[in-house]
């Protein structure tokens, strides 16, 4: 049974699907807008609000975390340096996603998932 089990699959294993989604969330910091499917984007986007909160927090153990998850140092200089102060007055809800069309190959739903 898969009582409170939370997450998508993705049809990855472990490894492979942690990658996806370290590779999502820096480059959702780096370009602060990305174009993914529906469901990497609604995995991802609690990812980066959680990596965001990181930042807002600002001490040595948040970035040692953030850097645990995004091993990107200029990212994780963006969220502490740049995104922090930018949503330092919202509570949360640093992302927002917008449905964009259909991929044409697999007719998978394609989304924007951006800062706010």
């Amino acid at each position: 049974m898969r009582h409170s089990v939370d997450g998508r699959k993705l049809s990855r294993h472990t490894g492979p699907r942690m990658a996806l989604y370290r590779n999502l969330v820096a480059d959702l910091v780096r370009h602060e807008k990305i174009r993914t499917t529906e469901a990497k984007a609604k995995e991802a986007q609690s990812m980066a609000e959680r990596i965001i909160t990181l930042g807002k927090r600002g001490d040595l153990h948040a970035r040692r975390q953030a850097l645990a998850f995004v091993e990107d140092t200029a990212v994780i200089d963006k969220v502490f340096h740049v995104l922090a102060p930018r949503f330092s007055e919202r509570p949360g809800g640093y992302t927002r996603i917008v449905k964009v069309g259909i991929r044409k190959g697999d007719a998978a739903p394609l989304v924007q998932l951006e800062l706010v």
